[in-house]
């Protein structure tokens, strides 16, 4: 069994995926890497891809900040049409091309995670992926929902948690998935690496 009074420290500067730890009940500290998001490699299997990167962000959060205990969290999250891998926008233009090109479209939700013990030290690595039914969006609903904010700073340029929700038809996997940090998978991430994830929650 791994150390009695684990820590989880999460490597991303995401107010989603800290809001989700919260209402989880988790108990953590925040240490985001001093990295960028990068392009996005289209010849690239998904999976490994987003689960490389966030591995990337968990080992630069480590060194940046100097941890030397607890387990560090990375995440990454991508959208996958047709083989092609879709990140977050790079501006508003962007984010119009992405949502015209997912309009109307069945597409993935990928989101590696990378699961760092540095009292152990060893590394876990999984990735999850959910089915996303779009609806058709027509170019003002595009325009607007692009005006409205909430397309940058997220990978396919839409939030499922906000009013995004709106254009997805069906969701067929983890709904916390596409919000950034699927939580199933990560109490699955720390079983495997010998903890009760009840030791994280507050209380």
């Amino acid at each position: 069994m791994a150390s009695e009074q684990p820590y989880l420290v999460l490597a991303s500067n995401s107010p989603r995926r800290r809001d989700l730890l919260r209402r989880a009940g988790y108990r953590f500290d925040v240490r985001p890497p001093p990295v960028g998001e990068g392009g996005v490699k289209a010849d690239r299997p998904a999976g490994p891809y987003v689960e490389s990167l966030a591995y990337l962000k968990a080992t630069a959060a480590i060194e940046a900040h100097g941890l030397a205990d607890g387990l560090v969290l990375g995440a990454d999250t991508a959208v996958e049409l047709g083989g092609r891998l879709l990140g977050k926008p790079a501006d508003e233009a962007d984010a119009r091309r992405i949502l015209s090109e997912l309009s109307g479209t069945r597409h993935r939700v990928v989101t590696g995670l990378a699961l760092v013990d540095l009292g152990a030290g060893r590394r876990l690595l999984a990735h999850d992926i959910t089915r996303i039914r779009m609806a058709v969006m027509t170019p003002g609903q595009i325009e607007a929902y692009v005006a409205g904010g909430e397309a940058l700073g997220k990978a396919g340029a839409y939030a499922i948690q906000e009013t995004g929700d709106r254009y997805v038809e069906e969701v067929d996997g983890s709904f916390t998935n596409v919000v950034g940090l699927p939580m199933e998978l990560l109490e699955r991430m720390l079983k495997a690496a010998g903890y009760d994830p009840k030791v994280f929650r507050a209380g």
